[in-house]
């Protein structure tokens, strides 16, 4: 009856054993995954039972701004509306409480009843709101008045937690009229919104008319702490004002460009039906989610002449553990662009690696619209010391696969990608020893530079980080680095944009994050045959050190250091 049971239904945990095989009743039904993914078609996309969808499958177009999209620039006029209790309001739209569920079967996307919905006359001007397809988030709206609406995120699914994703569809709309939307179960303190970030707006009319996708919106934008508040937690709202572009348009918000699960599928059939790409890029099932989707892996290399490769050194590449950071998602599709194309750098990477990618660790959470979570209600990247193959399908089959790997060739590299909802730039976290190798491909920080020297108006060198923190030892980087790997990296890249030369203070597009995984395999072909930007940023960096020693001496000797 409390406003934060409202806005946090409790949830029922799903416990599970932190380091012993377990028996999770859910997964009795799933059959045993085949070797070989379908060819040339789509598989099914498998949903827990309780999620309600609608068959219309949402499809947006690819467009790229002329030019960078500004970040919103605060005036100190921006208002904070209240939170709202639902009897001073109209809820308009409601989803299930899907994160109360003590277990789960899973079902396929056709056929599945709809959630609770609002019926609207037809005079009526109410906004109808839709978010019951692939990757969509939203659990509550409340009309506060003809063109103000208060917002309430659902939490990662068996979860109480993990409101930041959103993504949702908006028809019925007026055109020129001033809205404003207010989300108010946030709970993390910090935001880009409070920097600039602005959210996303796609219009259907738009589209079609004007051939325009995915655009920046938004004014008078404010992340702020509300009125809501109990037994020790902090609740933050993020208000906008806006108009819709088109009356009786269909249009969508998001908080980043989405990639849906099965974006990636289409992705990977168009692989697998060209004929020269499918030479050198082998589809494989990795595994199956809790849910029964696949987890694919890429294996990329050119066939060798001789017919032996064991010389050729590895690269694992990963992404979208997270399913909110879904320009993971887009600097991935970068890199296989790249990786996969006729170039002539293409070519000498792909004589000199195999290349292991899974694209999409965790499709479930992706598919239902988590921010962070998998089906278990627990962070996959803290589970790659975990050994519950059956509860982390794809973590466990990953950390299996990179071993299998380490038994036939030497592994160059690993990088897991990711996005970052506090920081801007793109930029690297490595793992370093307090006595690094001699051998200059192993010292961490040479990648990150060679990168930073690609890119210079996105990647950040001076935001990299090469300490290893107890909170992270079970993340991917820091369990591979102490698999014996020590070119092991997370990739992480701001959901909003750049602080950086000429494109400081404007966001990231879909064509920007693209192009560091284009960048990324520069980089690594720099790194790779140590030409003399390689030994460049050698130079650079042993000149950083030797700064940052003296630094740190004057400082132990100075009266202010003894003194604090």
């Amino acid at each position: 009856d409390s406003v934060c049971a409202d806005l946090f239904p409790r949830a029922k945990q799903i416990l599970l054993p932190s380091d012993s095989e377990a028996e999770v009743p859910h997964l009795q039904e799933l059959s045993k995954p085949s070797d070989l993914p379908p060819v040339g078609q789509f598989s099914q996309v498998y949903w827990p039972n309780q999620c309600k969808v609608i068959r219309d499958r949402i499809e947006h177009i690819d467009w790229i701004p002329t030019t960078p999209e500004p970040m919103y620039t605060p005036t100190g006029l921006e208002m904070m509306p209240p939170y709202q209790p639902p009897d001073k309001g109209t809820v308009v739209y409601l989803g299930e409480e899907a994160n109360t569920a003590s277990c789960f079967m899973y079902s396929q996307v056709r056929g599945l009843c709809p959630m609770k919905q609002v019926l609207h006359q037809k005079l009526d001007n109410t906004l109808i709101f839709e978010a019951r397809f692939e990757s969509g988030n939203l659990q509550k709206v409340v009309k506060v008045n003809d063109f103000e609406y208060q917002l309430t995120l659902r939490t990662d699914l068996y979860t109480s937690r993990h409101t930041q994703w959103y993504y949702f569809q908006v028809s019925n709309t007026q055109a020129g009229m001033p809205y404003r939307f207010t989300i108010v179960n946030f709970t993390k303190r910090n935001s880009l919104y409070k920097h600039g970030l602005r959210p996303l707006l796609y219009s259907e009319a738009d589209a079609k008319k004007h051939n325009v996708g995915w655009r920046r919106t938004g004014n008078e934008i404010k992340y702020y702490k509300n009125n809501v508040g109990e037994g020790g937690h902090q609740y933050f709202s993020l208000t906008w004002t806006f108009q819709f572009p088109h009356d009786r348009d269909t249009c969508y918000f998001a908080h980043c460009y989405p990639y849906t699960y099965s974006n990636l599928q289409e992705y990977l059939v168009d692989i697998s039906k060209d004929p020269e790409k499918s030479k050198f890029c082998k589809i494989r099932i990795l595994c199956r989610s809790l849910a029964g989707n696949i987890v694919y892996v890429l294996t990329i290399t050119n066939p060798p002449e001789s017919g032996n490769d064991t010389k050729r050194k590895a690269v694992i590449l990963t992404a979208r553990v997270h399913p909110g950071e879904t320009n993971s998602s887009w600097i991935m599709k970068g890199f296989l662009d790249y990786i996969l194309g006729n170039s002539h750098k293409a070519q000498q990477l792909r004589d000199t690696f195999v290349f292991k990618v899974v694209p999409m660790l965790n499709p479930d959470g992706v598919i239902v619209g988590n921010h962070r979570c998998s089906l278990t209600g627990k962070d996959l990247n803290r589970k790659y010391k975990c050994k519950v193959k059956k509860c982390y399908p794809s973590i466990w089959y990953t950390r299996n696969m990179i071993r299998r790997v380490m038994e036939k060739r030497d592994i160059f590299l690993y990088c897991d990608i990711h996005g970052h909802n506090r920081k801007q730039n793109v930029f690297m976290y490595g793992c370093e020893r307090k006595q690094q190798p001699k051998a200059p491909y192993l010292q961490p920080r040479a990648f990150p530079l060679l990168l930073s020297k690609n890119c210079p108006d996105k990647f950040s060198f001076p935001d990299c980080r090469f300490r290893v923190r107890k909170s992270k030892e079970g993340t991917g980087r820091v369990v591979m680095w102490k698999m014996g790997i020590n070119n092991s990296y997370t990739l992480e890249a701001s959901i909003c944009g750049s602080k950086l030369g000429w494109r400081q203070s404007t966001h990231f597009d879909t064509k920007d994050l693209e192009s560091i995984g284009q960048h990324f395999c520069d980089a690594l072909l720099n790194y790779s045959v140590h030409n003399e930007s390689y030994y460049l940023c050698l130079k650079e960096q042993e000149k950083v050190v030797r700064q940052q020693t003296k630094v740190k001496s004057e400082v132990l000797n100075s009266d202010l250091y003894w003194d604090s």
